[in-house]
């Protein structure tokens, strides 16, 4: 069975994967795969650009991108939801649908949790990724979808499920509460951090090599840098509580609720 795995760590947004899709589907008819998928309004892959942290007179951000495609998912409710059987799995697991037998209803739209299934305002047809098995059928000798084939880092790969084995485990797929169970997998979602500049009022100067101590539902230790800046990266979503020390003053801060990345800001420790 085949699968994506999309290597977060790697990714740096650049968005060929949604060109190459574009430039292989738009205005290229592949039927019986697929009908041309139209040049806006639809991404088959898009890239989510998701923005942590907060900015202000100390900013916290970091920047992390992913893809966003048809999961081929094992429990597809697009597939199970589909009155004339337009959708199918193959035998390589890849879901497709079926532009002769589409009647536009649109209930493998909406029964996307995903919303990776697209509707054809000009075709009266539902589109999605086809995991460009037209390719793979006729011997395409890369023996990748466009997408993966593009992905110049190496962060969007594709093949059989056993040669993933390692990286699957490692993984995680979106939404997992959905149970769908995916086959796009995610390796390096950044979890939580917690990150502060602290300084001295009396001085007005930030604060260097200073010791920063994390504790509640995990625990670390981190030094403010030349800036006065400290990060813990990498933290479950939970409650914690930091304490500075430096110069011989100290300085908690509790209550700390991880639910989204925290940016404490400037800490004055007087």
């Amino acid at each position: 069975m085949k699968v994506f795995v999309h290597d977060v760590g790697l990714c740096i947004g650049c968005r060929m994967c949604q060109i190459a899709c574009k430039d292989e589907h738009c205005g290229n008819d592949w039927t019986p795969y697929a009908k041309p998928q139209p040049e806006i309004g639809q991404f088959w892959i898009k890239v989510n650009e998701n923005v942590r942290g907060t900015v202000g007179t100390s900013p916290k951000v970091k920047v992390y991108c992913y893809p966003v495609k048809c999961n081929n998912c094992e429990d597809a409710p697009c597939l199970e939801n589909c009155p004339v059987d337009a959708i199918v799995r193959r035998n390589d697991g890849i879901v497709w649908i079926d532009p002769k037998l589409c009647t536009g209803c649109k209930l493998c739209i909406d029964n996307c949790p995903y919303d990776n299934v697209y509707f054809n305002d000009n075709l009266n047809i539902a589109q999605k990724c086809t995991g460009c098995a037209h390719l793979l059928d006729r011997g395409w000798p890369i023996k990748e979808p466009r997408c993966v084939d593009s992905c110049y880092h190496y962060a969007l790969q594709f093949g059989e499920e056993s040669d993933f084995s390692d990286k699957i485990a490692a993984g995680e797929v979106l939404n997992p509460e959905y149970n769908t169970k995916p086959r796009m997998y995610y390796l390096n979602m950044p979890k939580r951090f917690i990150a502060g500049t602290v300084y001295d009022p009396t001085t007005k100067e930030v604060v260097i090599g200073g010791t920063v101590t994390l504790s509640g539902d995990s625990s670390a230790t981190a030094t403010t840098d030349d800036f006065g800046d400290f990060w813990f990266e990498g933290i479950a979503v939970g409650s914690y509580s930091v304490k500075i020390d430096a110069a011989g003053k100290s300085k908690t801060i509790s209550d700390i609720n991880t639910e989204k990345d925290v940016n404490l800001g400037d800490i004055a420790l007087a």
